[in-house]
């Protein structure tokens, strides 16, 4: 049952109109406190489709609409969630422990999944997860947006889980089959900004102001006049997705664009409301931020005057990892590269922490206290959807690296003090790209999309016949995982590998440890070798390209995951690898942490 509400603080009337397309009703909302109309008549049933229209304008969709059957521009519909039955009675969070941290994350985007792109196709997959090792199953958003296919940072209804995908209940369903199988789900929600197509929401009231701009425009009004509201419609749809939808976490993109000046951020309102609610429901609920400030407070109590977010997005490793592997300096990647840049990323989570950043042009980021923070509260990866599909012929690390460089690329991320994340394909090495794609039905905005493509990636030497269309329908196709492939070749081969790091990550302690201060790097940037120590291991990687002894600081007796076994030899106080090659071994004596 749905009882219907709108905020719509200056209309001077608010109508209902139900069953808009079949047999119209219209009937009077009631203006009540706080710039709310409210009907004071029955509740809506499961499956009554309404609108509302303000001030006798045009039917328009509910800002809290959860389910759009029609696509953004049609009737909402409404739904119970209690309409469907769980089987998670006994859910009480992943097997890695109390939350997410320490945990593997596996990000996935639904429409590219498989290719028929739906929730449902994705639960037949799930036990590939399971068995390979991923505690939480990270979903790209899911909030309704235009057209048919699409990344999901275009959503327009973010209460509402997008048709295409199979609407709301199908969500339900492949949360209730991920708790089955043991594994979280965690769901990547757009605050910062709407999508171009479809945001009606100044029809109702000031959701966007002026104060603060963004990349896309005005920003979300969180501290101006009417801010209460807003921040409820942010926080309670932040809040139903754990209740009402069982979702464990909650993953929130680019939060350095919500733009707060009030006492309290709506990030640390947010947390305070989170853990209330956790408690109440029995189980762990989380919050992950992707932020571009480089900032520890991000992952602070709230009692600290932090945002108290449980962990976050550490773009830094990637990039630390990415260009020492492939080479490539351009861009943001200008200033990494080397290996003291890697070692410190992986041992103070922040190339930028206070000290220059070329791509910025000024002082960037704050100092990670290594005594302070649990490294688990950073994510580690090796590759993302951003960084793939930002790319504009959005090839995959596995296209830029022989297979060994990716082998030690994994290695480091896995066995890091970070909770490590990778990307769906990436355990095998997918050779599909991730590109960009969208599905406008408005030809002008479809037309201003490719051609904003376009110039972007002109201005780096890219024709425009090299760019793909992202409005053609095969660009999306191109995307789609081919599951066949992970059975043969080196495919096979990269998902052993993952796996085995996997099952080690979770059988040994030391690397569960998110001490940042038990983490201790030697490199030789002549020789292009590194060596992290963790605990009594030892992850050596020979990444140069001809084979070589790298020393490592005690006795190697055991060699427990290894890449390449035909050229690895463990020798008194080395490890011989061949050419782009990785080991983790067990040493004697490990050596004490650095104060």
């Amino acid at each position: 049952m749905h009882r219907y509400a709108v905020w719509a603080p200056h209309a001077g009337r608010v109508d209902l109109v139900t069953d808009p397309q079949t047999d119209p009703v219209t009937l009077p909302l009631v203006r009540s406190e706080g710039g709310w109309w409210r009907y004071d008549g029955p509740w809506g049933e499961h499956g009554t489709d309404y609108g509302f229209t303000v001030d006798g304008g045009p039917l328009t969709p509910d800002p809290r609409s959860a389910w759009q059957p029609d696509g953004v521009h049609g009737p909402s519909r409404v739904f119970d969630p209690e309409h469907y039955t769980w089987h998670d009675d006994a859910w009480r969070g992943t097997r890695c422990g109390k939350g997410v941290l320490g945990g593997v994350v596996y990000e996935l985007h639904v429409g590219t999944f498989t290719y028929e792109g739906t929730l449902d196709a994705a639960v037949e997959h799930l036990d590939h997860l399971a068995g390979l090792g991923v505690d939480v199953v990270e979903l790209l958003p899911v909030a309704a947006f235009d057209g048919q296919s699409g990344w999901g940072y275009d959503g327009v209804h973010p209460y509402a889980v997008h048709e295409a995908y199979g609407g709301p209940e199908a969500l339900q369903r492949f949360v209730d089959a991920c708790h089955g199988r043991g594994m979280a789900v965690g769901l990547d929600v757009v605050y910062n900004h709407l999508g171009p197509s479809g945001n009606y929401l100044a029809r109702f009231g000031p959701y966007f102001t002026d104060d603060h701009h963004t990349p896309w425009g005005q920003g979300l009004n969180l501290d101006g006049q009417g801010n209460m509201a807003v921040r409820r419609w942010l926080i309670d749809n932040a809040l139903r997705w754990f209740r009402d939808f069982h979702v464990d976490l909650l993953r929130l993109d680019a939060v350095h664009e919500l733009r707060d000046d009030s006492p309290t951020h709506v990030l640390a309102q947010l947390s305070d409301e989170t853990r209330i609610l956790s408690h109440a429901l029995g189980r762990p609920l989380e919050l992950i931020a992707e932020s571009d400030l480089n900032d520890p407070r991000t992952v602070s109590a709230t009692t600290d005057d932090g945002l108290g977010m449980d962990a976050q997005w550490s773009d830094d490793l990637h990039h630390a990892l990415h260009a020492t592997l492939t080479g490539e300096r351009q861009g943001y990647y200008g200033d990494f590269g080397s290996l003291p840049v890697l070692a410190h990323c992986l041992t103070r989570v922040f190339r930028h922490d206070g000290g220059w950043s070329s791509f910025r042009g000024q002082d960037w980021g704050h100092p990670v206290d290594p005594e302070k923070h649990d490294g688990r509260r950073f994510l580690g990866y090796l590759q993302t959807h951003d960084q793939i599909g930002n790319r504009a012929v959005g090839e995959r690390i596995g296209a830029l690296l022989t297979p060994g460089q990716q082998a030690i690329g994994a290695a480091v991320v896995m066995t890091s003090a970070f909770t490590p994340m990778l990307f769906m394909g990436e355990e095998w090495a997918a050779s599909t790209p991730w590109l960009y794609f969208t599905e406008f039905p408005d030809v002008e905005l479809a037309g201003a999309v490719r051609d904003g493509r376009r110039r972007e990636f002109a201005e780096h030497g890219w024709s425009a016949e090299q760019v793909p269309d992202p409005q053609d329908r095969a660009t999306r196709d191109r995307s789609v995982l081919r599951w066949d492939e992970m059975r043969h070749g080196d495919h096979a081969r990269m998902l052993d590998w993952y796996h085995d790091l996997i099952s080690l990550r979770r059988k040994e302690p030391a690397l569960r440890d998110g001490r940042l201060t038990g983490v201790q790097v030697e490199y030789d940037e002549d020789a292009w070798w590194l060596c992290v120590r963790r605990g009594d291991l030892r992850v050596v990687c020979n990444l140069a390209e001809h084979g070589q002894h790298v020393p490592v600081d005690a006795e190697p007796l055991d060699a427990v995951a290894v890449w390449d076994p035909a050229t690895t030899t463990l020798h008194e106080s080395t490890v011989e690898l061949g050419p782009h090659a990785v080991a983790v071994v067990r040493v004697a004596q490990p050596s004490a942490p650095t104060p």
